[in-house]
């Protein structure tokens, strides 16, 4: 049996203690805003935040995890959108979407520890995070505006 607290809510499972972190998400909570991409860490299509780091939840056994975990749904909703995910909408960024929710998670993470990025730090933020559809550049742009709305907002 674990526990782990996954969007402020703590969760017990009764899982093999290597089951990846993605695999509890999806089947055990039902959390199926994280993707399974390459199943080896590269993609990034599952990240999270692991206490407010993006890590890939398809490379964690559960029994490794250590923090708290927020996932997509855990980032924001429609009705109270994350700057990021607003930002997405705005610049028209999701194609086939797959990989959307680990670069909003990607680039939650990086604006929580640089509100001014330049384009090398969003590049190499979100460097880990492939999107097959290309979209880097409209990408970068939502991060910049994000980046501008998160500044206002605490300025």
């Amino acid at each position: 049996m674990f526990t782990l607290n996954v969007n402020g809510v703590d969760h017990e499972v009764d899982v093999a203690g290597e089951m990846p972190l993605l695999w509890v998400l999806r089947e055990e909570l039902g959390l199926v805003g994280t993707k399974y991409g390459c199943g080896v860490g590269l993609c990034g299509a599952c990240s999270v935040l692991l206490d407010g780091q993006a890590t890939r939840a398809c490379a964690i056994p559960i029994a490794g995890l250590r923090g708290k975990v927020t996932t997509i749904e855990g980032i924001g909703t429609p009705a109270a959108q994350h700057a990021v995910q607003a930002a997405w909408i705005e610049h028209q960024v999701a194609q086939c979407g797959y990989c959307q929710p680990g670069m909003v998670v990607s680039a939650v993470s990086l604006l929580s520890r640089n509100r001014d990025p330049s384009d090398a730090d969003i590049d190499a933020a979100l460097s880990g995070n492939l999107c097959r559809c290309g979209t880097y550049v409209r990408i970068r742009e939502a991060v910049k505006s994000a980046a501008a709305k998160l500044r206002e907002a605490h300025a």
